[in-house]
Order: C-alpha cells, then structure tokens, then sequence
C-alpha cells in the first residue's frame, strides 16, 4: 500500500537505507510498529517483574523473593487472552517446579543425585498433556529453588508458593490493565509490506520485458514470489494474533477486531495476486525459452500496463487500477479483431489474463487503504523522507 501516512516497517528501513545506525535509519525505527510493539511489551515485562520483586521483598518481607519476578516473567504473554489462558498452566508448572525441589530436597538433600532427580521429574511432569508444553518451566523452577537454599523449614515452602503467587498475580494484572497489548498495527504494517513488495515485483516485471526477458530475470521473479508467500504465511499468523489480542481484551478499541473479517479477506487477495505473478513469470519463462518474438506494439502496450499496474499497486490508488484493467480490456478486444494468430494466443492471452486477475485482486486491496492505523504511543514527527 502507499507509504505515505502509514508506518515503515523494520525491513522497508533495511532496504532503504545502507546504514542501520544513520540518523534517518533512528527516525524511521522509532514508526516501526513492531518495533513500538516490542518495546511496549519489553517495557510491561519489565513493570511486572520489579512490580513482584518490591511487593515480595519489601510487602511481604520474603527473605528470598526471587520467584516473584521469575513467575512475573512467565505470565506477561504477548496477549491479555495467551496471558489467562495460558495462566493456569503456568501457575501449576510452577508450583510443581517448587513442590517437585521440596521433596528431593528433603528425600536427598543438596547434591547431584537430587538435581538429577529434580530436573528428570520436573520434564516428566512438564509434559503431561495438561500442561501443554510446560516441561522447562517446571525443570528450571525446581533447579533454581533447589540450587538457591533448600531448607527442611516447611515455612520456606510456604513463603516460595508465596512468592509465586505474587508474581503471577502481579504479571496477570500488569498485562490486563496496563495497555493491554493490541497488536493490530504489526498485522497492518505486515500486510502494507506484501503489496507493496507486489507492486515492486510488477514494476521489475515491466523493466525487464522492457529490456529484453531473460531466464535469470524469470528465475529471480519466480523466487520472489516465494518469498511473498513466506511473507503472507507470516502477515496470517500476525493476523491471527491481533485476534487473539482483541479477546479478553477491556480496551474500548479491540471491540472491531474480534473478528477481522476484512483482513481475511484483503489477505485471500494478495495470495491469489502472488500465485498470478508467478504464472506470469513461469509465463515469460516458457516465451524465452521457445525462442518466441513478441509483436513490438503488443510489448510496449503491455509493458506500459504492467509498470503502471505495478505503480498503482504500490501506491493503493483504486482509480488508476479500474482505469488499467478497462484499458486492458481494450487491448484484448483489439487483438480479437485484428485476427491474433492462434499460436500467439497462448502467450498473449496467458500474461494478459495473470494482469488482469492481479489487477482484480489488488483493485478491493487498494480500495480498503488505509487500514485504521492506531496511533503510536508517542507522538512524534514522521520520518525524513529518503534522499
């Protein structure tokens, strides 16, 4: 879609600009939204983690509150949903983790053998299917309650458990009430990314049928789309997230993307646009390699269609893609009148039919632009254009 008014990814800023530590480069990463993301994230974990240490240590005077920020970092999720439902897991994988040290403990003492024994139990119990996956989490508490002052004391215990519930209870809480994460603009700004890189790829198309194909050109073109289908499958798992986000989610905002009906959609487009551009690529391929010698007049109009196409994609102008596909429609009617030859046929209809259905495809994309970008959490002056 059009950069302008929308956020430049991390990736658009790799490409734009040779060194990562210029001033330009800062300036676009600070509306990099899933740099904003992580940060935000980064930032609440953080909260969370010295939130239960104070509470522990300086509340609830614990002598050894280190489980507090521990069970804080466990349960600060990437979602308000993944945070509670994947909260109960987690309190019971810790709690096992501290059970689990305290009877090696007192069977075995401190030594080898009740390290040993304490790691392999806590793995056989963190892969029962109840807790899906949680085997590190009770490995790793049992190791560390153990390693750092086992006692016989059954008040040591107490205060653990203790410890542990402050941290759970305090992630959980930071990450419901504190901005609860939302991550619809990762979604947008992924999605942004893939047509524009689609627009690219159409104009290159157009420069390079321009010049004269060649199969390294067709080999590169075809590679790039398996790259945007890579690129896809990840703007549908960040989809999918920002869905998870909006559950359980209190903030007023995340009540329209419950169920993001319209991203399934413009995300279908840009698959079917991908799998176009490949077969026309594929299509070329098959020209150069038959040695076919297309028609001057036809090359330059379908080259001008092409590079315009592709312009207009990248920029998510709607107009100009109705107009190309009406002037596109033009041409085919002309060539059915001139009398095309049939073996000619083929490959003119092939690469006039993917543009067409690109064109199809992108025209719905561009007319949802922009998406609803949700304000950063700071205001700040858009980045300088590049030079």
């Amino acid at each position: 879609m059009s950069t302008h008014g929308k956020d430049v990814t991390t990736s658009e800023v790799g490409r734009r600009t040779p060194h990562v530590w210029s001033t330009q480069w800062w300036r676009a990463r600070m509306h990099d939204a899933v740099f904003w993301t992580d940060v935000t994230q980064l930032a609440k974990t953080v909260l969370a983690a010295t939130l239960a240490w104070v509470l522990a240590t300086s509340v609830f005077r614990l002598e050894q509150a280190f489980l507090a920020p521990w069970a804080a970092l466990l349960v600060v999720n990437s979602t308000v949903y993944r945070t509670l439902s994947q909260g109960g897991r987690q309190v019971a994988a810790t709690v096992l983790g501290v059970l689990v040290a305290s009877a090696a403990g007192q069977a075995l003492g401190l030594d080898v053998a009740s390290v040993a024994i304490a790691m392999a139990v806590g793995l056989a119990i963190g892969s029962v299917a109840l807790l899906e996956g949680q085997e590190t989490t009770v490995a790793a508490t049992a190791l560390v309650v153990l390693t750092t002052g086992f006692s016989d004391d059954d008040s040591v215990l107490l205060a653990r458990l203790l410890d542990t519930g402050i941290g759970i209870a305090v992630g959980i809480g930071v990450n419901l009430l504190v901005w609860p994460p939302l991550r619809r603009r990762t979604a947008i700004a992924a999605m942004d990314a893939i047509d524009d890189a689609i627009g690219g790829l159409l104009v290159d198309m157009a420069d390079g049928v321009r010049r004269g194909v060649t199969t390294t050109d067709t080999t590169a073109w075809v590679e790039r789309t398996r790259d945007l289908d890579d690129d896809l499958d990840a703007a549908w798992a960040l989809v999918r997230q920002a869905r998870e986000s909006a559950r359980l989610n209190p903030r007023r905002s995340a009540r329209g993307w419950r169920d993001p009906a319209e991203w399934h959609g413009l995300l279908k487009r840009m698959e079917q646009a991908i799998a176009e551009c490949r077969s026309l690529a594929r299509t070329l391929s098959l020209s150069v390699e038959g040695g076919s010698d297309w028609d001057d007049d036809f090359r330059a109009r379908f080259v001008t269609l092409l590079h315009e196409s592709g312009k207009a994609v990248e920029d998510a102008d709607h107009q100009p893609l109705v107009e190309i596909r009406e002037r596109l429609d033009g041409l085919v009617d002309e060539l059915t009148e001139a009398g095309l030859p049939a073996r000619l046929w083929p490959e003119y209809g092939g690469v006039l039919i993917n543009l067409r259905n690109v064109l199809a495809a992108m025209d719905e994309v561009a007319k949802a632009n922009p998406l609803g970008q949700p304000p950063l959490p700071f205001r700040l002056r858009p980045p300088a254009p590049p030079r």
